[in-house]
């Protein structure tokens, strides 16, 4: 029998669930609770404010309360009851903001009717009772269904992270009253992974809608700004503030880093109350098309995730990716793999972006810094596959497809659906979907793919020889579960005949590599 249900296929457009959802937060506080918490009073004393829609319980240095409101003026009306601390031995910084702390006025011993509180987790489960789970599926499919749900966001995180945003912003307008603060990759992409750091973007956009009204009357009307010699300095400057008022006034930010010298400036920061590591960036277009790609190709089939966590995990437990920078392949390129390898199934699970492209209508035209990032919004306007492989086989596949790759010739190219020639000679050569002349792997170097394809033939060869009732009846782990424990412990022999066909000389590297990659890897699960 099938563990769980399929993930539900969403038919919201991207647009419609970011404004669904910055909506939310808009109507949504955070409470810092006391230990013995009654939650039938806690409910009763927030509805004198209004109507609470929705709330939910979790650990972060104590116990949490997420509240939200039907109605935005609810916030304003508790603000109100809400007092300033009182300063007795630290001067506070007068910022009110919608995070407060809850104490009981007279707290007495309430052992009798103590209900213990629902706590929505945070985080995923370790690797190693992840295997043990596994171990109990009834098949490889199941198994890739069970990484899907212990890893990805819940709806209570996903709450979370919106609200963090909603934080940020609501310092970004005491200087741009129009502006938002909008989280981008894979906190809105459905690959995000619990635990993972939540990048967002200053959004001074929204002032389309006001154009129209611009035509009206005799003159042409503009405001009086300050002019700088390029958007790079503007940006440099908005966030240097922004960095410098959170760090000065922000409620729970700290370690407030700014590095505004990199490619794409950015504030660093943790954010204390959700327990959240920020990235805040000013916006940046492109990522936010790669955000409603993957959004669009995440939502189309449900072995699209499925298959998408369970190789990131892999590549994680193996130290081919790494929560550093580095010459390691990112987890944004090993997605990348995983959809183009989607793209050449035959017949295909996705549809390659320049048929997405061809799908796109007016309002989805974008051209934006003289590159074409039109695609549809619409996913109903998508025809389903008509591809029915499992992920037994898709797993397999995927490891003998790039295990097999002629990385030396080919690149990747998602907008074709096609292995094309590299255009130069970086060891692997991911096209960036929209930035045509951008390779998206441009820091991973040849020992780092040599290892990737190493672990792939490995892997493919384990799942080949594979004897699965054997396996269970010796209590071993089988299937997914075979490939997430360390290669060099159980099958060191069968290690050295699968790198035939690798050139000696990195065979040594590659080796001492693995072991040093394997003490440390188990502690880490997957990366964001």
């Amino acid at each position: 029998k099938k563990t769980f249900a399929e993930v539900s296929t969403r038919k919201k457009t991207f647009a419609q669930v970011q404004t669904e959802r910055l909506d939310q937060a808009e109507r949504t506080v955070l409470i810092k609770c006391p230990s013995k918490l009654n939650e039938k009073k806690l409910l009763q004393y927030l509805s004198s404010h209004g109507n609470v829609k929705s709330h939910f319980f979790f650990e972060n240095r104590g116990i949490n309360a997420l509240i939200e409101f039907s109605e935005k003026s609810s916030i304003a009306s508790l603000q109100d009851a809400v007092g300033i601390p009182s300063a007795s031995e630290h001067h506070v910084v007068p910022f009110k903001s919608r995070l407060f702390t809850f104490t009981l006025k007279n707290p007495v011993s309430q052992r009798v009717e103590e209900t213990p509180l629902h706590l929505s987790p945070q985080s995923h489960i370790p690797v190693k009772d992840l295997i043990e789970k596994l171990c109990l599926a009834d098949s490889i499919s199941s198994q890739m269904y069970i990484i899907l749900n212990e890893y990805q966001l819940t709806e209570e995180n996903i709450k979370l992270r919106f609200l963090a945003c909603s934080l940020v912003r609501d310092f970004a307008c005491a200087y741009f009253p129009d502006s938002t603060v909008k989280p981008f990759g894979s906190s809105v992409n459905t690959f995000g992974k619990l635990g993972s750091d939540v990048d967002m973007f200053l959004d001074f956009r929204d002032m389309g809608q006001h154009a129209t009204k611009m035509k009206k009357g005799p003159f042409e009307m503009e405001y009086q700004m300050k002019r700088l010699p390029s958007e790079r300095l503007a940006t440099q400057r908005i966030l240097s503030v922004i960095g410098d008022c959170l760090d000065n006034f922000g409620p729970g930010c700290v370690n407030v880093q700014k590095i505004l010298n990199a490619r794409c400036p950015l504030v660093k920061f943790s954010h204390q109350p959700t327990g959240f590591q920020c990235d805040l960036s000013v916006s940046n277009s492109i990522a936010i098309r790669s955000s409603e790609l993957l959004y669009i190709y995440g939502c189309l089939d449900s072995r699209v995730r499925a298959l998408v966590f369970t190789i990131r995990c892999w590549a994680r437990v193996h130290g081919l990716t790494n929560s550093a920078p580095g010459t390691w392949i990112t987890n944004f390129s090993l997605t990348m793999m995983v959809m183009f390898f989607l793209q050449r199934r035959s017949p295909p699970i996705i549809p390659t972006l320049d048929q997405l492209k061809e799908l796109a209508d007016e309002k989805d035209k974008h051209i934006i810094g003289g590159y074409d990032c039109s695609f549809v919004s619409d996913l109903r306007k998508i025809k389903p596959t008509k591809n029915t492989e499992t992920l037994d086989v898709l797993l397999g596949e995927f490891f003998e497809y790039f295990g097999n790759f002629d990385f030396r010739k080919n690149s990747i190219n998602l907008r074709k659906g096609k292995e094309v020639n590299k255009p130069e000679s970086s060891p692997l050569y991911i096209w960036n979907p929209f930035e045509q002349d951008l390779n998206i792997s441009k820091n991973v170097n040849q020992p780092q793919l040599e290892k990737f394809i190493a672990m792939a033939r490995e892997s493919a060869w384990i799942l080949q020889k594979e004897d699965k009732t054997q396996q269970m009846i010796d209590k071993e782990p089988w299937g997914l579960a075979a490939l997430l424990v360390p290669f060099g412990k159980s099958n060191s022999s069968r290690t050295k005949n699968r790198m035939k066909g690798i050139g000696s000389e990195t065979i040594r590297s590659l080796l001492d590599s693995l072991k040093l990659n394997n003490a440390n890897s188990q502690q880490k699960a997957v990366g964001k």
